[in-house]
């Protein structure tokens, strides 16, 4: 046999056996390309249709400092190995520290995240939320004004996004809380989320990336197909960065997938009793 031609088989062989890898592995990688489902108001649908089942498989993003796309659109993520060791502040160039957060941020690099709130079983915050790998669904109420997320882990939390045009609050009605105050609107077939008022106990990501209650949000949700949701966020938070960042990230559909019960912080006395490395309760006293 010629060489070329040996070559040639050779190759198909392996995409073939990658290809068929894929789908044991993936099984929802086997069903047809679908085009996105729309609600009868012809806004795009973010959940399930009407006899079905289904759930967004949130992925299990560590790192924020590796979603950030480059010139090239594509992330550090796509271009090196995500899992590849910790290496601080000086490893993620993309990421706009001020001096105090790259100090944080090497710290909490040095002690491998010791100090996670999301480990001691506090919710997650934004955009750690679209992070955190445990199933999630999008309820849609147009008559309502307002969209629900609801997340089987990350202590079971859910979410409620104002459609209906409302300001955040302001000055002391801003309550600042771990998801903060989301209100949204359509661009398009995107649904653009702006959220405000975080309160400051949890970080960006497992790293430990941290951010202030000065945080602004800004989610862009898109479903290109049936199968996947594509996240984009922006964050813009002057007290820890010195110019916002954008980070993005798609989320797979498991057709045959629901919600079941994820208990986190049962009988969580532990962190009452938890101090840092100067002896200082770390979750309040």
């Amino acid at each position: 046999m010629m060489l070329w031609v040996r070559v040639a088989v050779a190759v198909i062989i392996a995409i073939g056996a990658a290809y068929y890898t894929a789908q044991a592995q993936d099984p929802e990688a086997a069903r047809p390309v679908e085009a996105a489902p729309h609600l009868a108001d012809g806004t795009p649908n973010f959940g399930r249709v009407p006899g079905e089942k289904g759930v967004w498989d949130v992925p299990y993003i560590q790192n924020m400092g590796m979603r950030i796309p480059g010139a090239d659109g594509k992330t550090a993520a796509e271009r090196a190995n995500p899992g590849a060791a910790r290496g601080g502040a000086k490893a993620e160039p993309d990421v706009p520290f001020l001096p105090w957060s790259r100090a944080i941020y090497d710290y909490n690099s040095r002690n491998n995240s010791k100090y996670d709130p999301e480990g001691y079983c506090l919710p997650p915050g934004g955009p750690r939320m679209m992070a955190t790998p445990y199933p999630m669904e999008i309820i849609q109420q147009p008559d309502h004004k307002r969209v629900f997320m609801l997340f089987e882990g990350a202590t079971h939390i859910w979410r409620e996004i104002y459609m209906d045009g409302r300001p955040h609050p302001q000055g002391d009605e801003l309550n600042p809380t771990y998801l903060g105050h989301s209100v949204g609107r359509w661009d398009g077939d995107a649904l653009v989320v702006d959220v405000v008022g975080f309160n400051e106990n949890t970080w960006l990501d497992y790293y430990g990336h941290p951010h202030t209650d000065l945080l602004h949000v800004v989610e862009r949700f898109t479903r290109p197909n049936k199968a996947t949701l594509h996240y984009e966020a922006s964050i813009d938070d002057p007290g820890a960065y010195s110019r916002p960042w954008t980070v993005s990230w798609n989320i797979p559909w498991r057709a045959e997938n629901e919600l079941t019960e994820y208990i986190c912080q049962e009988n969580n006395k532990y962190l009452q009793k938890l101090t840092d490395d100067f002896g200082e309760p770390l979750f309040g006293r």
